[in-house]
């Protein structure tokens, strides 16, 4: 039974670390720390376990790992810190903010012998998995494009916050481009097996105002052209300004037919061959963020896969190194915007 803590009670711990780590019946929820006691108070009556109000005290009361659920900023400092005293750690995405923060997270879960996982989560829906299989197996043929879309009203609709701290460049340092883009290019490099080597971007802040009226400093729109290490290439869409239905699919284009993942509301997987029937499978629904904020439990599949890999002791599905991958593009993107040119990520060609 591994004893789990989280670190940071907001509303992605409250509606999704917690309730899954409460469900999952190989751990056990013993700590909980916040810079806001309350909200770890509130939670440890809910589920069982203990308040603390020192970090150290925290860190050093017999956890075997701890998901770090805090603003973007403090990432990379509470997971090494975490991993130093020899914990497994279940990050909250995006990684960290800097490429440096990156590495040395991976480093000192090297250097630990510590899991470290990501929480990128759209490789456990269902019909992303079966998309995988049949890119595999050649169903498609040679994949040539595609096109990946996510969107929503923004992190103040689903959190209930008027201003909440991902308007913050100094607590978020990253707007849409991050918040969701890492989904989707974690996703396009878990579907096509291979990583993105060129960014051609384009960040926008077009909607999205402080209390004051001014615009937002960090972007709320994200458009992307792709090119992977093959040359297939794409493009991907992420939004804060999706005011009417949530949208979260993707659209892979190959020489012998098409794969269509959460285009339809009922047919979540949708196989289109060249000179052949189409193929429509209802499996899962993909998890909107309306869904998961309601009360009703889901299941994003991230803390059975994060458990799963500490008990087997098997690699992380989204370890460190396979973040970095995506990461480096975040980063590329926001070089691409800034300068208006493509960029090349070459430590995503080796």
């Amino acid at each position: 039974m591994l004893k789990v803590g989280i670190i940071g009670c907001g509303t992605i711990a409250q509606v999704r670390h917690i309730p899954e780590l409460a469900n999952n019946q190989n751990c056990q929820l013993t700590a909980y720390y916040s810079a806001t006691p309350q909200k770890a108070e509130k939670m440890a009556e809910r589920y069982g376990g203990k308040a603390y109000t020192d970090l150290e005290e925290f860190l050093s009361s017999g956890l075997d790992a701890v998901c770090v659920c805090v603003p973007n900023a403090l990432h990379a400092e509470i997971s090494v810190k975490a991993l130093n005293h020899g914990l497994h750690v279940l990050c909250e995405k995006p990684m960290a903010t800097t490429l440096e923060d990156c590495e040395s997270m991976v480093e000192a879960a090297k250097r630990n012998g510590k899991k470290l996982m990501i929480g990128q989560n759209q490789r456990f829906a269902q019909a992303h998995v079966e998309a995988r299989k049949r890119i595999e197996a050649g169903e498609i043929g040679d994949i040539l494009s595609f096109d990946t879309v996510y969107g929503h009203a923004g992190p103040e609709a689903w959190s209930g916050q008027k201003n909440p701290w991902f308007f913050d460049k100094k607590r978020s340092v990253f707007g849409a481009m991050a918040d969701l883009g890492v989904h989707k290019t974690d996703l396009m490099h878990y579907l096509l097996g291979e990583p993105i080597v060129k960014v051609n971007a384009n960040l926008c802040t077009r909607d999205k105002k402080y209390p004051d009226g001014s615009l937002i400093s960090v972007d709320d729109n994200a458009f992307c052209l792709y090119q992977t290490a093959s040359g297939v290439v794409g493009s991907m869409h992420v939004s804060w300004t999706q005011y009417g239905e949530e949208i979260n699919s993707t659209v892979i284009q190959g020489s012998e037919g098409v794969i269509r993942c959460y285009t339809d509301p009922k047919y979540t997987l949708i196989v289109e061959k060249k000179h052949g029937p189409v193929e429509k499978l209802e499996l899962d629904t993909v998890g909107v963020n309306e869904e998961q904020t309601s009360g009703k439990f889901f299941n994003s599949g991230v803390i059975d896969a994060f458990v799963d890999c500490i008990l087997q002791d098997k690699k992380a599905p989204i370890d460190g190194e396979e973040a970095l991958k995506t990461m480096r593009v975040i980063f590329a993107a926001q070089k691409s915007a800034q300068t208006g040119e493509a960029v090349w990520i070459e430590e995503n060609k080796k």
